[in-house]
């Protein structure tokens, strides 16, 4: 009877140590309408998530749209999305210039860019060029990201007291923080002027008066001449991105492989963002 009491007590001891390990290996998908799924996550693809519960075989694709967070078995906590709430209760918020290291990511913020004529400070109208340049081409190749537009950036910026002139006093990680982002998007456009082309042309015309067919009643000549000038320009990029936590994770320049006429950076702007890490085809 005795070993029988001790055999029931070392059944209910390793079935509940069991449950315990098999449940801490669980992941578990937490929906925005309070439904939680335990298993294993499969699959995270930058739309959907694919799940397997415990004890099947069968496998679940779960839009991140439904999904707040995802807690892995490592302990590790993946905020998916935020449940959203009715506007009515969203204009009590108080208004905040910063979020949570949660609400950063996988967004980002392209700064107004820097612009040096000849090595000294231009137009900021050619940096806010440059911004929204940046701005439209990541958006078309940067899926599973989202981009702040630059009128929203510049305003927070803004409204945080985040000039141009002042941000220097400013660390990355405060800015993104700022702006609620996990990556800023910096740059530097440089254009020097270099050598002139000149050209030149003359035109002479010379007209005889003749009576019909007797001498020459008089000769007439006049002339004219033109030149042309055009100023040609060396052009650089300097890209940086910077991550929430200061880190750089991209730092290079690239120069226009010609000069031109019109100072255009497009060419080393796309060469360097099609190779930056936030670049995706």
């Amino acid at each position: 009877m005795k070993k029988l009491y001790l055999w029931l007590i070392v059944s209910l001891i390793s079935v509940n140590l069991f449950a315990q390990t098999n449940t801490a290996k669980q992941d578990i998908i937490q929906k925005l309408n309070g439904e939680e799924m335990k298993g294993k996550v499969v699959k995270v693809t930058d739309s959907d998530v694919t799940f397997i519960y415990d004890g099947e075989t069968a496998e679940y694709v779960v839009k991140k749209s439904d999904i707040a967070k995802i807690v892995h078995s490592s302990g590790r906590i993946e905020i998916i999305s935020q449940q959203s709430q009715p506007s009515q209760d969203r204009q009590k918020d108080p208004v905040s210039m910063s979020a949570s290291p949660a609400d950063h990511h996988n967004k980002i913020a392209v700064l107004p860019f820097t612009y040096l004529m000849d090595n000294q400070p231009g137009a900021d109208a050619i940096g806010l060029k440059a911004q929204e340049d940046t701005y439209g081409f990541l958006s078309q190749h940067s899926a599973g990201y989202t981009i702040l537009d630059s009128r929203t950036t510049n305003a927070m910026l803004a409204k945080a007291g985040v000039t141009r002139d002042k941000m220097i006093s400013f660390t990355m990680k405060e800015i993104c923080d700022i702006l609620g982002v996990e990556y800023i998007v910096d740059g530097i456009v440089t254009q020097n002027k270099g050598y002139q082309t000149s050209s030149s042309s003359e035109n002479s015309n010379t007209k005889v008066k003749r009576d019909g067919d007797k001498d020459v009643k008089g000769i007439s000549s006049y002339g004219s001449s033109s030149s042309n000038a055009v100023q040609r320009y060396d052009v650089a990029v300097s890209l940086h991105i910077y991550m929430d936590n200061n880190a750089s994770i991209y730092s290079q320049t690239h120069k226009a492989f010609l000069s031109n006429t019109d100072g255009s950076y497009t060419g080393p702007l796309e060469y360097l963002l099609k190779r930056c890490p936030l670049y995706r085809k």
